[in-house]
């Protein structure tokens, strides 16, 4: 398997959970986990596979530490990079809003050359709307721990089967 690194933003400590459940996963030794606030250009230029993730804050913010981040991964060359999302949102409190961030994450680099993997089907989701929806499916596994905790095991592991043979 070729290098991964898991970048992820986290507030409240959810979606530095995931980030930590898809690396045990993975189970390879070449899986890095790097927070969005401590990324540096030379991280994403040394892992030709990358996970993102993010939760999406307030009515469809991006997390607070991809602020800082976001910039530096636009300005790398992600041509040829394979490239993954996972998003956190609450379909319940804010379901015209869910997974909002993950959509901004794709929005921000979608035409940069890369390859996107892991789209999932929006079929078993309860929400209004998602800037992470695209041509009926999210741009990655959306993930609810607020309301929807106990299919976060199953959705990761059908979507890690789904982006595994990318990575390889």
């Amino acid at each position: 398997m070729k290098k991964i690194a898991i970048i992820y933003g986290s507030t409240t400590g959810n979606t530095e959970t995931v980030a930590k459940s898809i690396a045990e996963k993975l189970s390879s030794e070449d899986v890095q986990l790097i927070e969005a606030s401590n990324l540096k250009v030379e991280d994403v230029e040394t892992f030709p596979n990358l996970i993102l993730g993010t939760s999406t804050w307030g009515l469809g913010d991006l997390q607070d530490d991809w602020e800082t981040a976001l910039p530096i991964l636009k300005k790398c060359d992600l041509s040829g990079k394979t490239i993954a999302f996972f998003g956190l949102g609450d379909s319940g409190s804010y379901s015209d809003t869910f997974v909002d961030a993950m959509g901004t994450l794709y929005e921000a680099i979608k035409n940069t050359g890369c390859t996107f993997v892991g789209k999932t089907s929006v079929k078993d989701y309860q929400f209004d709307a998602s800037k992470a929806v695209v041509d009926d499916c999210f741009v990655g596994v959306a993930l609810d721990e607020d309301s929807e905790s106990n299919l976060t095991n199953n959705r990761l592991e059908q979507w890690i089967a789904n982006i595994l043979p990318h990575l390889q």
